[in-house]
């Protein structure tokens, strides 16, 4: 038996259809929105079907909190205004207006918001120069919320200086994106997931191994949370390569080479001795998390965060969840058995005698990383091998035949009767020398992406209860060889893995770079 009910909810008509199913209790927006499961037997009516243009019920919205409002962050949340069936309702930085941020340009983060509010006289605020903070965030949407969605009638958006007073206080919250600095992540997917909220996170999912493991099986064990890692979106595609591996063209696959022209940010090699004031408005405790506690350095910050173990993953955790995810879920690589680093060094002088810097705080100004994994069903043994700093493979004799060399960024699939060369993101594959090509079926590399945006794929996903392409659990392979990149390059040598117990064997000493030391408040297992 069914019949149609009207429910008034935030000032709102909402027409739903309610089928008699027994035990079925009534369902709240936030219970829906969580358990789209009961989809087959309740159907909400957008309000727009029932009347009126530019509407959008509050059934029909998705809650979302902003944390992180960095340049990168303003970057992203521009394009989120425009969706009528998201309402963004908080906002979290622990800085609170735009002082002392840093760009690749002066004026482009300025210029585009201007351009998305219709307000070419917007400023910034604090020293007004590069947008940046929760200010930032909360006015650019209130602004844009009042000019271009007024039929809406949405309230206004509110903002923290710290996630987990967000995460206690906005009750009606169903998501969260997430773009702070890599070593928070972790922590904030953990205690989003334990709260129910669907979650959107830039990489790495972690910057220590135990912990991003800790994070994909608290997700699989939440399948009601949608989860989403955002560089999935931007990866190419394997279909060509894996089909001309198939078909032996370049024999059996040996090696692949990813090499890519980052870091474009300093990666210093001594410690900060300075100590600069702090930003007003910037709480220094919040931005440390759950890191030792240190005196507060602009060097830290910004985009410069991934140059540092404590803050970032280094290139490859920046880099390689756009270009290898998709290699890794092709060759069903899992954990490696070998971790072999070779890094640059940093000399000095002292005493009128050269030494050599010892650092074991931040990433090298170049290394390269191979990842040897073993054979898996019918594919043998391959190895992974990772650049940066511009460091790149040896020039192929057969590009040399062909009159050219590597590109400052790419992709090479050795095997050993042949190459395919590719740009960084596997697009426009080729078999070298060019000769090799002729006659050869390039069809599918030429064909067009047809990806739909990856935040809509997630925000389709939080309204169906299901996961989207790029969620959590997928990344596990990845998380790994990112996180031991790292402890590779800390520990100067070659490492030898289990996966199974995820333990460095040969080495027990370097499993400290696989963990961190919570401080007080921070442990995820009590956040």
């Amino acid at each position: 038996m069914e019949k149609r009910i009207r429910q008034k909810e935030k000032g709102e008509v909402i027409e739903i259809k309610e089928v008699a199913i027994p035990g079925l209790s009534t369902v709240t927006r936030r219970s829906f929105v969580g358990t789209v499961a009961t989809a087959s037997a309740l159907t909400i009516v957008p309000r727009h079907v029932l009347g009126g243009n530019g509407f959008v019920a509050p059934n029909d919205k998705t809650t979302l909190a902003y944390i992180g409002i960095g340049t990168q962050g303003l970057r992203e949340l521009l394009p989120l205004l425009d969706i009528p069936e998201l309402q963004i309702i908080a906002v979290c930085d622990p800085q609170k207006v735009s002082t002392g941020y840093l760009d690749w340009s002066k004026e482009g983060l300025r210029n585009e918001i201007r351009k998305k509010l219709g307000n070419p006289g917007w400023k910034s605020g604090g020293d007004n120069t590069i947008p940046g903070g929760r200010d930032n965030g909360k006015a650019i949407i209130d602004e844009y919320y009042r000019k271009f969605r007024p039929a809406q009638k949405l309230n206004g958006c509110n903002a923290y200086a710290d996630f987990r007073e967000l995460l206690e206080k906005e009750k009606d919250l169903d998501a969260l994106k997430v773009m702070t600095p890599d070593h928070l992540h972790g922590l904030i997917a953990t205690a989003a997931i334990k709260r129910g909220k669907h979650i959107s996170l830039h990489k790495p999912l972690s910057n220590r191994l135990l912990e991003g493991k800790k994070v994909i099986d608290l997700a699989v064990s939440h399948p009601n949370v949608t989860t989403h890692l955002i560089p999935w979106y931007y990866n190419g595609s394997m279909e060509q390569v894996m089909k001309w591996i198939g078909e032996g063209r370049i024999g059996t696959l040996k090696e692949v080479h990813n090499w890519s022209n980052r870091p474009v940010w300093p990666q210093y090699p001594t410690l900060p001795t300075d100590t600069p004031d702090l930003p007003a408005g910037f709480d220094w405790d919040l931005w440390l998390g759950p890191e030792s506690n240190r005196p507060y350095h602009p060097n830290y910050t910004n985009m410069v965060f991934r140059g540092w173990y404590d803050f970032g993953g280094g290139s490859m955790a920046d880099m390689g969840h756009y270009s290898l995810w998709t290699v890794f879920k092709a060759l069903e690589l899992d954990s490696p058995t070998i971790i072999e680093p070779n890094l640059s060094h940093v000399c000095g002088l002292r005493d009128s005698t050269a030494y050599q810097i010892k650092n074991d705080f931040s990433f090298p100004m170049a290394c390269s990383v191979r990842f040897k994994y073993p054979a898996r069903g019918s594919r043998p043994p391959v190895d992974l091998c990772w650049y940066d700093g511009g460091m790149r493979p040896k020039v192929p004799d057969a590009l040399i035949e062909d009159g050219t060399e590597l590109e400052p960024e790419g992709m090479m699939f050795v095997g050993d009767t042949g190459k395919i060369l590719a740009g960084f993101l596997v697009e426009n594959p080729r078999l070298i020398p060019k000769n090799r090509m002729v006659g050869v079926e390039t069809a599918l590399a030429d064909k067009k992406s047809d990806k739909r945006s990856g935040f809509l794929n997630f925000l389709d996903a939080c309204r169906n209860g299901k996961q989207c392409a790029g969620n959590f659990s997928e990344a596990r392979a990845l998380t790994e060889a990112v996180n031991l990149y790292a402890a590779s390059l800390r520990a100067g040598q070659l490492l030898k893995y289990d996966g199974s117990k995820m333990e460095i064997t040969n080495n027990l000493d370097a499993n400290k770079y696989l963990s961190r030391t919570y401080r007080a408040g921070w442990n995820p297992d009590s956040i």
